[in-house]
Formats: C-alpha cells, sequence, structure tokens
C-alpha cells in the first residue's frame, strides 16, 4: 500500500491507474535496493574496522549505488 500511495503521489493525472503486477515489482526493486545499501554499508563500516554502521558510511556507498541502479 506504501510503494502505491508513493508512485501514485507522482501521477499529474487523477486518471492514471497503477496495476498490480507494476507495484508489486516496485516494490521488489525497493527491497534489492534496501538489501543492496545495507550490504555496501556494512562493508564500508568493515573496510574502516568500525563495529557499527553508521550514516557516514551509508553516505558515502551511496554515489555509486545510485549509479548502478
Amino acid at each position: 500500500e506504501t510503494v502505491s500511495k508513493l508512485l501514485s503521489s507522482s501521477f499529474k493525472e487523477d486518471k492514471t491507474k497503477l496495476s498490480g503486477d507494476a507495484t508489486q515489482l516496485m516494490r521488489e526493486m525497493l527491497r534489492v535496493f534496501v538489501q543492496e545499501a545495507a550490504l555496501r554499508s556494512l562493508k564500508q563500516a568493515e573496510s574502516e574496522d568500525c563495529n557499527q554502521v553508521e550514516i557516514e558510511h551509508f553516505e558515502k556507498i551511496l554515489p555509486q549505488l545510485l549509479l548502478d541502479f
């Protein structure tokens, strides 16, 4: 439901509809994106010998992550 509302909020016309398949596909893409961000952030933290992932680790991996997606 959240993904559907997010996608629908960007539609310019009220008549535009979103199919269930499109919502399901977008949900899966977001799931993969978040998993990949978490994994890359973890690897960044490990490369800096940190025991905890911080926002700085995410910020470091974000540019490349966005280019990859």
